[in-house]
């Protein structure tokens, strides 16, 4: 019999990017521009995607390395501002055993010409899936991603090879 439990964490990225916020916004407003970074490792297997970018919205992204473990995600957007804030909610799974739900705010500001970009997301861990550090690692790997996908030099600290845990 699986150990039930609920660890609650939150963590707050913030960075700049030289981009407008426009361009920032759009990079997660746009399916062909998302698309460019919100996924794994190159090497990954690709599973089915779903893109619906409105109020009540869904994405879906499925994927993971040869073998496994497999990681869905399923977002519902929950308030959208263009240029200025997406609110979200999605549960994470690994191998069709849910390990997350978050709320995650992404908050676009103008500084100079470029973006003061900041991201808190707030997480249950369900069932032993505790690591709220590893979800904070990966989602700053993504981020790294997406200054790529911008033109832009990532942080180093967002170019550390991250593996999903197994499972």
């Amino acid at each position: 019999m699986t150990q039930r439990s609920a660890v609650h964490a939150t963590f707050v990225i913030e960075r700049s990017f030289e981009a407008a916020p426009a361009r920032v916004f759009n990079a997660f407003a746009d399916e062909t521009a998302k698309s460019k970074w919100f996924s794994g490792p190159d090497e990954w297997e690709k599973g089915p995607r779903e893109f619906d970018f409105r109020v009540g919205g869904r994405e879906t992204s499925n994927g993971g390395p040869k073998g496994g473990p497999m990681s869905s995600f399923l977002c519902l957007y929950q308030d959208i501002v263009p240029n200025e804030r997406i609110v979200y909610t999605y549960d994470m799974s690994l191998d069709g055993r849910r390990i997350s739900v978050s709320l995650a705010t992404i908050e676009f500001k103008s500084k100079g010409t470029g973006t003061q970009f900041k991201l808190t997301e707030q997480g249950v861990y369900l069932d032993g899936y505790d690591d709220a550090g590893s979800r904070e690692h990966g989602t700053r790997w993504l981020f790294g991603k997406l200054a790529e996908s911008l033109g832009e030099k990532p942080d180093p600290a967002t170019t550390l090879d991250w593996k999903p845990p197994a499972r």
